[in-house]
């Protein structure tokens, strides 16, 4: 292109300021890819919804109990409502559109415990859809509020019945409500499939020479798609669940032995997949959500559980690359003091409500 003036009069290359929009080449005026803005001059994307995933991962090893193990966090807060419930959260509306389910005026419903709510109802006050969450009525503040700034309208189910009560009333409220669009991120293939086509290739992408894949289970969505596309590429990496004890909550993770199993991890060979679990109780979540933030990593109570594992793995291994998952980002939880309160006073809080 032609030199421009700027404002000190000063030529500099790029653009002709006498050049009119009609001038611009399409190629001028396309809206970068996600791919377009991982090299040093970022441009600009054409909708906050280009900017989900390709999220960073980061060496966090100076966290590590053996030097012969590399520890690296796969920051999912870096999606544009800080969590990695943004992933599926479009792909499950895209492709619900593209299928023809969901239409102009249809009302979406979904059980949340956690992030998926608050990802599906930015996304549906972009889209023009309006959208019911069922929720655990114990849970934090900061979560109502996003639900609230995102138009959302919320049906309340017992806290004591935790995310497994929030999922019977959704199912319950899909029979009776035909009309809805119940997109059940426990049993929609698009979760774990979203996660197989771009969480997983990313990892092997930036990381590479992965060992070991460490998340909490929630959903599994995450596990069964980037530990199935993780162990297509190298058979012999090993892919780590992290939940709690049965009949204790870690926010965002969820015991098998309560009862309740995802259809997805059922689906996605589960059992076979996974070459272990790792129980991690609220406290030690909570330690290893600090120790993040002492290395800048400012994440959800979740990933101090993904830490906790990968320290494990870290602690029994000679020499390993260990990737985790940051689910979401700290400050969803800033209402439960994690980082400034008293360890056992938090931890109590922690049983009565649900933090994300």
């Amino acid at each position: 292109m032609d030199a421009a003036l700027t404002s000190q009069g000063k030529a500099t290359p790029g653009y002709n300021l006498d050049r009119s929009a009609q001038d611009l080449t399409a190629q001028e005026l396309k809206a970068p890819s996600r791919t377009d803005r991982n090299g040093p001059d970022m441009a600009a994307c054409a909708s906050p919804l280009d900017l989900v995933g390709n999220t960073p991962a980061v060496d966090v090893s100076v966290l590590s109990p053996n030097p012969g193990v590399r520890l690296v966090a796969k920051l999912e807060s870096a999606n544009p409502t800080g969590s990695v419930k943004d992933r599926i959260a479009k792909a499950m509306l895209e492709e619900a559109e593209a299928d023809g389910t969901l239409t102009e005026g249809r009302r979406i419903l979904e059980p949340s415990s956690g992030n998926t709510g608050i990802s599906l109802a930015l996304m549906a006050r972009m889209k023009g859809y309006p959208i019911t969450i069922v929720m655990p009525e114990n849970v934090s503040d900061e979560r109502r509020r996003m639900l609230e700034v995102f138009g959302a309208d919320v049906v309340a189910t017992p806290g004591a019945e935790g995310s497994n009560g929030a999922v019977r009333r959704a199912r319950e409220l899909a029979l009776d409500r035909p009309d809805w669009v119940f997109l059940d991120q426990y049993s929609n293939d698009v979760n774990p499939r979203t996660h197989y086509e771009t969480t997983g290739p990313e990892i092997w992408r930036d990381v590479g020479d992965v060992t070991h894949f460490v998340a909490g289970l929630g959903t599994s969505g995450t596990l069964m798609g980037v530990g199935t596309y993780l162990k297509e590429r190298r058979p012999g990496v090993e892919v780590l669940a992290v939940e709690p004890p049965a009949g204790e909550m870690v926010d965002g993770l969820r015991s098998l032995d309560d009862g309740f199993i995802p259809p997805v991890y059922d689906k996605w060979g589960g059992v076979d997949l996974l070459d272990g679990k790792r129980i991690v109780r609220v406290e030690e979540s909570i330690t290893q959500t600090r120790r993040l933030a002492s290395v800048g990593v400012f994440a959800g109570l979740s990933a101090g559980a993904a830490l906790a594992g990968a320290m494990r793995v870290a602690e029994r291994a000679e020499r390993a690359v260990v990737v985790f998952v940051v689910a979401d980002g700290g400050w969803k939880y800033l209402s439960s003091r994690a980082w400034t309160g008293d360890l056992a006073e938090v931890a109590a809080r922690a049983a009565e409500t649900i933090y994300f």
